[in-house]
């Protein structure tokens, strides 16, 4: 009987030393990934917001828009797992409105300007881009120059009842305005 008690323990403890190595093997890899998980988001005055949660790849030297991201084709904004576009509250941006919910989002950039695609898809990886027909909304972006980004970065300025999202790449400044519905 001593012998099956010693048998079940072990088993067990070879269980939670397996469990807590892989863990460990998925914080590590979260930490080494190329492009790791990042997060930006806005609160409206009500407490209500949007929160985005992408990926950010690194530019590394490379070319990217005209390059890495072809201009007129569908981007995932971002890398790995899709962009998440959550919103609490009710918002218009380009005359346009957006339910409160949970979305993806993908870009067209093009060089002269972007357009934001909001898919009411949601758990896919990044790509492929599910296509129009599980759009939401498409709305345009407006574009500038900026000094050289390394890491793809989506940012938030608020504004009382306004978000002003901004996607950030290698010299590109993408902006789009959302209101809260009132």
């Amino acid at each position: 009987m001593a012998k099956n008690v010693r048998q079940k323990l072990g088993l067990i403890v070879a269980c939670v030393l397996c469990l807590g190595a892989v863990v460990y093997t998925a914080a590590r890899q979260e930490k080494q990934r190329p492009s790791p998980s990042a997060q930006a988001s806005c609160k409206f005055q009500d407490g209500k917001g949007i929160t985005v949660a992408y990926s950010s790849p690194r530019m590394k030297g490379r070319k990217i828009f005209g390059g890495l991201v072809p201009y007129g084709e569908v981007w995932r904004l971002g890398a790995n797992e899709a962009t998440t576009f959550v919103n609490t509250a009710e918002v218009n941006a380009d005359n346009k409105s957006i339910p409160a919910g949970n979305y993806t989002i993908f870009a067209t950039p093009k060089e002269d300007s972007w357009t934001l695609i909001v898919s009411k898809k949601t758990g896919e990886w990044g790509i492929p881009y599910p296509g129009e027909t599980s759009d939401l909304v498409r709305m345009d972006m407006k574009t500038s120059k900026v000094s050289p980004v390394e890491n793809f970065t989506i940012a938030f300025d608020q504004g009382g009842s306004t978000c002003t999202m901004r996607a950030q790449w290698e010299t590109t400044s993408a902006t789009i305005r959302f209101d809260e519905a009132k």
